[in-house]
């Protein structure tokens, strides 16, 4: 790999690591971004004639990272439950069936669990550029996501992931391929413009690109402070979904990490383990209000956190310097901060909305 190659790979991977984290401040924008650059990546590298290795292992880990991003910011923005409920279950679906195809290489699992998800947040996301969410019921929600399931992403998961054809080079295959999906863009277009907008209610406020601000009450660590203190729970089911999400994805990854010596099973243990740690340190944080305002002190904080318990783990379990791969340990450490550090912050919020409209 030669200084022009590596500069690009860096960048691409970077960007790939880094633009996610604007999805909770700017939804669509943020995650449309990623999506455009998770399928223009592989064309920037061929466009060098360098083919990184491994990289599709890489990817497919990826993809799954910005989209937890995307489904923690709906914790943080989404004031509508049903359709944070659909979300819920879409996004983590999909991790399973990930995990799954990680665990066996059969590829119509990625069939069988498409990613709806994605394309579910974006919708949404196009509905609360105009409109309330709040005004749309259960059934909505679940019609939309069944749509985007079925004519969607089941064709293009067959096209991806089953049949395995690339998109260009089927272009240059069938000539008449290109001018049909563009007349066929156009009618949609026109279909859309003509007969869906007349249709669509008045809107609710003018465009809202940024995500809502937080409640007034929620705004700041001490206000999140004070809600964790009074109702957190260290074994309560948002622990648990938070020891899944980052398990899972430290799964996924573990499969494309060099020099990977433990299992599948011990790393879930282990990541499940530093998972439910910071959880009790959170709270035990939270109940002094000493949390942090600021995001990036809250991840160096967590980091040194995290850093700590693994040294600690290593020498309990009687590991030496050559038995624990550096590189990776520091890899899933800030995974797991990143993730958890999200989690923590933007959980609170959902959980007072969910309260508020309870009572």
């Amino acid at each position: 790999m030669d200084l022009d190659e590596l500069t690009v790979f860096v960048a691409v991977v970077g960007a790939r690591f880094l633009l996610p984290l604007l999805i909770p401040r700017f939804p669509l924008p943020a995650i449309v971004s990623c999506l455009i650059l998770d399928g223009v990546d592989q064309t920037i590298f061929q466009t060098l004639g360098y083919d990184p290795p491994g990289y599709q292992g890489y990817d497919k880990a990826m993809d799954v990272y910005y989209l937890a991003i995307a489904y923690l910011s709906t914790l943080r923005n989404w004031t509508n439950e049903a359709a944070l409920g659909v979300s819920r279950f879409l996004y983590f679906y999909r991790l399973v069936g990930v995990v799954a195809f990680e665990l066996t290489d059969w590829r119509p699992l990625l069939l069988i669990f498409p990613n709806t998800f994605e394309y579910f947040f974006i919708a949404y996301e196009i509905v609360r550029l105009a409109w309330d969410p709040r005004r749309f019921g259960a059934r909505f929600w679940i019609v939309t996501a069944a749509a985007i399931w079925i004519f969607v992403k089941l064709p293009q998961e067959y096209w991806i992931h089953i049949a395995q054809r690339d998109f260009t080079d089927t272009l240059k295959q069938v000539p008449w391929l290109g001018p049909a999906i563009l007349a066929a863009i156009l009618v949609v277009a026109a279909v859309l413009w003509f007969v869906v907008r007349p249709r669509l209610p008045d809107r609710d406020h003018a465009l809202r690109v940024a995500a809502d601000p937080l409640p007034a009450d929620m705004a700041t660590a001490a206000d999140r402070d004070r809600w964790v203190a009074a109702h957190g729970r260290v074994w309560s089911a948002a622990t648990v979904e938070k020891v899944v999400l980052v398990g899972f994805l430290s799964v996924i990854f573990g499969q494309v990490m060099p020099d990977r010596r433990s299992t599948e099973l011990q790393l879930f243990l282990g990541v499940a383990a530093v998972v439910v740690v910071n959880a009790a340190v959170s709270l035990w944080v939270a109940r002094r209000g000493r949390s942090l305002d600021s995001a990036l002190a809250a991840f160096g904080a967590r980091v040194l956190l995290n850093v700590g318990l693994v040294l600690v783990s290593a020498w309990l379990l009687g590991r030496g310097d050559g038995e624990l791969n550096r590189a990776n340990a520091l890899f899933f450490i800030l995974l797991l901060s990143l993730i958890t550090l999200h989690d923590d912050r933007f959980r609170p919020v959902h959980e007072m909305r969910g309260a508020v409209r309870v009572h």
